[in-house]
């Protein structure tokens, strides 16, 4: 399971202040508390900051300092890269020294056209959203977007293991059909039929935003969405009942032998 944490946004009220106020302190202190959780990429999101490409490249030096800092018990951490603008990620990506998870691409606006060659020639991974002209409401349009992007990735050269695809799952709050994780999970499942070797991801809280007491709701989503097929998240890795579920969810799918990575991570403390 890849984890994305999902604490360096700036959508987070908290975090956001941190942003506009430059608190390297704060920042610093959720890079290292995802990282020591187990996150494979720490998200950094400055969307909604008042000049968001400088917000995002101060924002990115920061957590690298942290991450890859001299005597650190932190090693070198991946970045995945949040906006929903492409000039902000064009720049991010000239900035950025390693390689990047981009969050994220799609079909509207030309935006996956225009980035995809840069990701692939620069080594970057990239999560591609199933959008086209909005989120489409059935299975069927969201497959013809993956079979649009899957086509655009391949031409660019891009190995479909460094490409995430985002099913989409609208919030449940606004659900009025009722079926919005069923859409999401016969999209996982077809995707994983395909064979076609990419990662499925999501992110956790899109599914509770609206509600009360979302922790439930983020949780039971990733158990659920691990059956049909989700195999990467962004969500907040410190919290110690989303790995416990993750890693119970992987051995009853019978993902994990013996029990072994669910018997290591509770010996690492990583849940109770």
């Amino acid at each position: 399971m890849i984890l994305i944490g999902e604490k360096l946004n700036g959508f987070i009220p908290a975090m956001g202040q941190a942003i506009a106020a430059r608190k390297e302190s704060y920042v610093r202190k959720w890079a290292r508390k995802q990282w020591e959780a187990g996150a494979n990429y720490l998200d950094v999101c400055a969307s909604g900051a008042e000049g968001e490409l400088d917000a995002l490249l101060w924002l990115m030096d920061v957590v690298q300092s942290e991450v890859d800092a001299p005597l650190s018990l932190v090693s070198q951490l991946p970045l995945s890269l949040d906006s929903s603008h492409v000039e902000v990620l064009e720049a991010a990506l000239r900035r950025y020294p390693g390689r990047a998870l981009i969050n994220s691409i799609s079909l509207e606006g030309g935006k996956a056209q225009r980035l995809l060659p840069q990701i692939a020639a620069q080594g970057h991974s990239c999560v591609a959203l199933l959008l086209h002209d909005g989120v489409p409401t059935d299975v069927e349009g969201r497959m013809q977007a993956f079979e649009r992007i899957l086509a655009l990735a391949d031409d660019c050269g891009l190995p479909r293991g460094r490409l995430f695809i985002d099913p989409l799952v609208t919030a449940l709050a606004t659900d009025e059909e009722g079926d919005a994780f069923a859409v999401f999970a016969q999209c996982c499942r077809e995707i994983r039929a395909c064979q076609a070797g990419v990662h499925i991801i999501a992110g956790a809280s899109n599914v509770s935003f609206g509600l009360p007491a979302r922790k439930h709701v983020n949780r039971a989503f990733l158990a659920l969405a691990l059956s049909a097929g989700l195999d990467s998240a962004i969500c907040d890795p410190t919290d110690p009942d989303i790995q416990g579920i993750l890693y119970a969810a992987r051995a009853l799918l019978g993902e994990d032998e013996l029990c072994g990575e669910y018997l290591r991570a509770y010996r690492a403390g990583r849940f109770c």
